[in-house]
């Protein structure tokens, strides 16, 4: 079986003082190869802690993950991670930051240096190979890192909120690449946000998790992430489907906030 499955995935943190956090419960989901999902919710509701777990960065309480017919027991090649911040190396230039997990996998440099090229010029920073990482922008800085990430030929690409620093023109066009990259390399994508708009327009698939324990609450599928694929994202977001599924997609998080703000005092 090729994709991701997601089976009953509890996660409990235990605290120093004997306390627990149960921060997820239960969470089934299935991912096709080659599908785009984002993931949305309020703060504390496990986005980043199921991200983490499919990562192998954390093993779950209970559940299993199992990618491709075999279980994920911990970090592996075959997931890529894109993080907030880069996670670059600032010394290197532009090109050996993105040949480093192919030179560090024992790789020939005449085998993947025709590839990171073309990886560079896919993201348009052929210009920019020699430069070093921290003389370039943020926007820069992020196609570094998804080319990095793409140059260890992942079969899933983790995205932990990889937009978030980003300044609104320079992060619409990084909307742009992913949506690109993913059309172009069919791999399977999970972009963690907490932007409505954007996990609208990257989410071929879009659920909404809810705390906490962190579950799924809802999940819906989107016509907006193939609409976009080389067209103007502010055309798609004048689609008719689009102003009315913000608007119920945040009045949804909108009252789990309230629900988590009345649960607080209540406890104060």
């Amino acid at each position: 079986m090729t994709g991701l499955s997601i089976e009953n995935l509890s996660m409990r943190f235990e605290l120093p003082n004997g306390g627990a956090v149960q921060a997820l419960e239960n969470v089934s989901l299935d991912l096709k190869a080659g599908e785009l999902l984002s993931v949305l919710g309020p703060s504390g509701c496990g986005k980043t802690t199921l991200l983490n777990i499919v990562a192998g960065f954390l093993a779950p309480t209970s559940g299993q993950l199992v990618l491709n017919g075999h279980q994920i027991t911990g970090p592996d090649a075959e997931r890529g991670m894109v993080f907030q911040q880069g996670a670059l190396f600032e010394w290197m230039s532009v090109r050996d930051n993105v040949s480093f997990g192919p030179r560090m996998a024992g790789k020939a440099r005449a085998e993947f240096m025709p590839e990171v090229d073309n990886l560079l010029d896919i993201v348009g920073l052929q210009d920019f190979k020699e430069k070093m990482v921290y003389e370039l922008s943020g926007g820069m800085q992020q196609r570094v890192a998804l080319a990095r990430c793409l140059a260890n030929e992942p079969d899933v690409i983790l995205m932990d909120e990889p937009l978030g620093a980003l300044d609104a023109l320079t992060r619409e066009k990084m909307q742009s690449l992913v949506l690109k990259l993913w059309k172009e390399t069919g791999k399977t994508i999970i972009l963690i946000t907490h932007s409505v708009e954007e996990a609208l327009l990257l989410g071929e698939r879009l659920i909404v998790m809810a705390p906490r324990p962190g579950r799924i609450h809802k999940e819906y599928n989107l016509p907006f992430a193939e609409l976009g694929v080389g067209a103007d994202l502010r055309e798609v977001k004048k689609h008719p489907e689009f102003g009315p599924r913000r608007e119920e997609i945040l009045s949804m998080i909108w009252d789990m906030e309230e629900e988590i703000m009345g649960r607080t005092e209540a406890g104060a």
